[in-house]
């Protein structure tokens, strides 16, 4: 529900490392990981990954399979073992080990679903189908919305107000649209138009399923594909969702009543939770206006199918196996590539996570995360707070002004390692084993929506919050809070090597840190201040150095082919790219700083300038299928692993030093040519 902005490492993330330059270290390096018969100048990412990808082939689960992946399947591993023993035994009714022990166990009981079938959503498909006018619509669609029964049209939650950080602000935000990039909706290239054929034949076969005869089905499919193309064509790309002012539009209750004709606001708001509304930002107004002419003027038969269909889509993987398999088949093997859907216990795991995320959080800490680490990241990320600051000062683009605001937004980062202080209380949480799974999972949607309400709505923003549960393997930087942070999932190698030196844990999880914290500084950050607040805080001119200076790398990844004839996107992945970028210059600074009056040695054929970027490479081995490329390319803001070795590199004057990379290589790019952003 939650569209906020959020600047992640996507499939890395972070870990700790106190400084040492011990010789007794090992390099960290692992050979197997290493295709010596590549040539580093020419294809980096397979000379530094390519023993990596032959040893670790994707298997029919996976559409992409990286070392994170790897880790998570470590973490996964260590989740199941908790949790199923929880379980496996009985737990006095309303705790939270009752709680847990009884979703997972849910989840696993295919039987009792695959009995239940269609049954559990029948209420609702029914009150659906009872709808006499447009104007029910919107006050069942708030009902139900609260249940998690189903995203109908747009996005509805409540954060920070990016012109007052210290204040939450409720929001609205395009959706509404199931393949969720509007080019699904409007490209015309074979492979997408090839999609968007396999998705009509998936509309039909739910409903089939749900027990309409193929004549109905497939009418309901056409009214669907209406709505969600009417959209689409409404919707921002995921290009332009990454302007901030411009998905900015605060108002006044009345001001929208007067603009967003067609629904009856007042009613919504008051039966989704939020009596007494009176402002809030509609981040996309062309969408929004869209769905208002929808609500008008299309007949409520057709609103009728796009609801039944949203509310089978959201169900499918709730009800009976026909239903989760014909979901799969289309969005795991016709869209992302996926032979095979995940073993049951690794969905009941993520199940659990989703609901009762908080609480696994606090037991996977307090058996896998040493006390110590979260210590040894301070004392790391305060080492590459150092070295930002002083790339900050040898920018000759940036003026003294602006250096003067960014030490200060630099000095105000909120740093959060490990897990939060304090655990979120699931006591009014119910999960009830006499109910079917369908309908403790709309109990536990309610729990987290009353939740979001009781803390955020008229209430300041609390900085505490964490956006990521501790066992997740990833990072992330937010803008509204000016904070990083590292949750303890991802605490571990090939992020960080607790008996490696140096070299290695700079190259790894010293660029992971630097590249969030570069984040505060990138395309979308640099336009928030140090307490969160969408302003332009930088000297008049140095915004358009800025920009001219990272337009080389919009350039230089709008060349890259990442498929016949698809290539990738440097202004959607620019904020990334720039982050990857900054990440390596700040973090091989720091790594510099660190080792500067005790130089490493040479290890394992290595020196320890080229450790530091296999280390950093290694963090992006991994293989995928094309199908997922295409998915990734329209719809994520990171740059493909390959390319975020590849494609980054090359614009780092030290990894020419390291490996001896001269004009006769591939990945040569002419001094005067690359990026100088960092």
């Amino acid at each position: 529900m939650n569209k906020k902005t959020l600047a992640t490492l996507a499939v890395a993330a972070l870990t700790t490392v106190a400084c040492t330059n011990d010789k007794s270290m090992e390099s960290g390096i692992r050979p197997e990981n290493l295709d010596t018969t590549a040539i580093a100048g020419d294809d980096f990412y397979q000379y530094a990954c390519g023993g990596w990808m032959k040893n670790n082939p994707l298997t029919g689960e996976y559409s992409r399979f990286g070392t994170f992946d790897k880790l998570g399947e470590d973490n996964r591993e260590q989740l199941r073992t908790l949790i199923a023993d929880i379980a496996a035994q009985e737990h006095a009714a309303g705790t939270v080990a009752q709680k847990i022990g009884d979703l997972y166990n849910m989840v696993m009981d295919s039987t009792a679903r695959n009995e239940r079938g269609y049954e559990p959503i029948r209420p609702v498909m029914e009150r659906i189908a009872a709808l006499k006018s447009n104007s029910e619509v919107m006050p069942l669609i708030a009902e139900i919305s609260r249940k998690g029964m189903g995203s109908f049209f747009f996005q509805l939650y409540i954060d920070a107000d990016i012109m007052d950080s210290k204040q939450n602000l409720v929001q609205i935000y395009q959706g509404g649209i199931a393949l969720g990039e509007k080019e699904y909706y409007l490209d015309t290239d074979e492979a997408t138009t090839n999609i968007r054929e396999a998705y009509k034949k998936h509309i039909v076969n739910m409903f089939r399923l749900a027990g309409f005869e193929e004549a109905v089905a497939t009418q309901k499919m056409e009214a669907v594909m209406k709505i969600e193309t009417a959209i689409a064509e409404k919707s921002f790309s995921a290009t332009e969702q990454r302007n901030p002012a411009a998905n900015y539009h605060k108002m006044t209750m009345e001001e929208l009543k007067a603009d967003f004709q067609g629904i009856d606001w007042d009613n919504f708001f008051t039966t989704i939770g939020l009596n007494g509304l009176k402002e809030l930002s509609v981040s996309q107004l062309e969408p929004i206006h869209e769905v208002c002419r929808i609500m008008r003027e299309e007949s409520t038969a057709d609103l009728i199918a796009y609801l039944e269909w949203h509310t089978l889509d959201g169900a499918a993987n709730k009800l009976s196996d026909d239903f989760a398999d014909e979901s799969f088949d289309f969005y795991g093997r016709t869209l992302s590539g996926r032979k095979e859907q995940q073993p049951r216990w690794k969905r009941a795991v993520g199940v659990v996570n989703g609901v009762l995320g908080e609480a696994v959080g606090q037991m996977y800490v307090e058996k896998y995360f040493p006390a110590a680490a979260k210590e040894r990241m301070l004392t790391l990320v305060k080492n590459l707070q150092v070295a930002l600051g002083e790339r900050i000062d040898a920018q000759e683009w940036m003026s003294d002004s602006t250096k003067i605001r960014a030490h200060e937004k630099l000095a105000s980062f909120i740093v959060k390692i490990g897990y939060p202080d304090t655990w979120k209380d699931y006591t009014d949480l119910v999960i009830n084993p006499e109910l079917s799974y369908v309908e403790n999972l709309a109990n536990a949607h309610e729990f987290m929506w009353n939740d979001m309400i009781a803390r955020k709505y008229g209430k300041p923003v609390d900085n505490t919050e964490w956006y990521m549960t501790p066992q997740t393997v990833n990072a992330y930087y937010n803008p509204t809070t000016n904070e990083i942070c590292f949750p303890a999932g991802i605490l571990q190698y090939p992020f960080f090597d607790m008996n490696a030196d140096d070299a290695f844990n700079y190259g790894a999880i010293g660029v992971v840190i630097g590249h969030e914290m570069t984040h505060g500084f990138d395309d979308q950050g640099r336009q928030f201040d140090k307490d969160g607040n969408l302003s332009d805080w930088w000297a008049p001119g140095d915004g358009d150095k800025f920009k001219e200076k990272s337009q080389v790398l919009v350039d230089h990844f709008n060349k890259i082919e990442v498929l016949p004839g698809l290539f990738a996107n440097g202004e959607f992945t620019l904020g990334e790219n720039i982050a990857d970028h900054g990440g390596l210059m700040v973090a091989y600074q720091a790594f510099k700083n660190a080792t500067a009056k005790a130089p490493l040695a040479e290890k394992d054929g290595f020196t320890p300038e080229q450790r530091f970027f296999l280390a950093y490479s290694t963090v992006w081995a991994g293989n995928i299928r094309d199908e997922q490329i295409r998915v990734y390319t329209k719809s994520d803001p990171h740059s493909l692993g390959r390319w975020r070795v590849n494609g980054t590199l090359p614009h780092i004057d030290a990894w020419y030093e390291a490996f001896g990379i001269t004009p006769e290589h591939k990945l040569y790019i002419p001094a005067e040519q690359r990026a100088q952003v960092w």
